[in-house]
């Protein structure tokens, strides 16, 4: 592998990962409270699609990107409410929300604009630009310096800056913030914050909207940046990798984002290399393309050592009287 094909693969990891740190970074605010999210997947289903419709329809990304935070945000309301007001079981509840948005994400789009369960190409102002950052042109011929810089940290839309700039401000909000101790409390001794004179309920209904904003901003990008249109399941189980992520990097922000670098890489290796030659042998593009999956799988299964999750994760809390 030449210099030229890693910049181009680092690039692509780049874009790769945004989505899913994103997903990641949502899961970690819900589940740090104390509520298990399993629907990201389908958080940022139903974001990518309100937001490449409403993009088309207007023209406008940025409408498209409010409309899909608000879309995820819908989901995240009736997660709030099943898992937090009606105390029902989390899981259950993600799921639910999973298949909800892979029904109706594609009836809409078929629907509407009839054209297999896609929305049209997003083109011009509907579609996310690219941001050169100063000096990117002027220091491209910089010997390796140049290259990483002019193409793998410049030339990408807004909202892959939002997603690495999240990273150090999760950072600092629940660790370095009032809030943050509260919202972690929650997750570990709702009975404790409750004695204080906390609402546990307000806490984790502002962290499962949290939830719902960054998943809204995971969906969108994919739906304006990473792709120009919305197709039918183009998540294709980003979310449950983001969760993967999640427990590899035992819920800490500075270690999910390495986790879904990790996963971007993968990701990025299967579309750059459909066909692997090893020696002798060619790997095939099926097993490339399943490689993110796998090693989710592999990870998962040993190598993250014991990842303890916050004690009251999971549980509804239940006022004593």
């Amino acid at each position: 592998m030449d210099f030229a094909t890693l910049v181009q693969l680092l690039e692509s990891t780049v874009r790769m990962s945004t989505p899913l740190l994103l997903a990641c970074l949502a899961g970690l605010f819900s589940e740090r409270s104390g509520i298990f999210d399993i629907g990201l997947e389908g958080k940022m289903l139903i974001s990518a699609f309100f937001s490449a419709a409403i993009a088309f329809n207007t023209g406008n990304v940025w409408l498209g990107l409010l409309a899909g935070i608000a879309a995820s945000m819908v989901l995240s309301a009736i997660h709030g409410l099943a898992s937090i007001t009606f105390r029902g079981n989390q899981l259950i509840s993600g799921v639910a929300l999973n298949f909800l948005a892979s029904g109706i994400t594609v009836l809409m789009a078929q629907s509407w604009y009839r054209q297999g369960g896609k929305t049209p190409t997003l083109t011009g102002d509907a579609r996310l630009s690219e941001i050169n950052l100063p000096f990117a042109e002027a220091l491209r011929d910089v010997p390796f310096v140049g290259p990483i810089y002019a193409d793998v940290i410049s030339g990408h839309a807004l909202l892959v800056y939002v997603a690495f700039l999240a990273v150090p401000l999760t950072w600092w909000v629940l660790f370095r913030t009032r809030f943050g101790l509260r919202l972690r409390a929650v997750g570990e001794a709702p009975e404790a914050v409750d004695t204080a004179g906390i609402s546990v309920t307000r806490l984790r209904f502002t962290a499962v909207a949290i939830c719902g904003v960054l998943c809204g901003i995971a969906g969108a990008y994919m739906a304006t940046g990473l792709q120009p249109f919305f197709g039918k399941e183009m998540t294709a189980g980003r979310g449950y990798i983001a969760l993967a992520a999640l427990i590899f990097a035992k819920w800490r922000p500075w270690y999910a984002l390495g986790a879904c670098l990790l996963f971007g890489f993968l990701q990025a290796l299967a579309i750059r290399f459909q066909n692997f030659d090893i020696g002798p042998f060619t790997v095939p593009v099926q097993v490339m393309d399943a490689l993110p999956y796998i090693l989710t799988v592999v990870i998962l299964a040993g190598f993250i050592g014991k990842a303890i999750p916050p004690r009251a994760g999971g549980e509804p809390y239940v006022k004593e009287r």
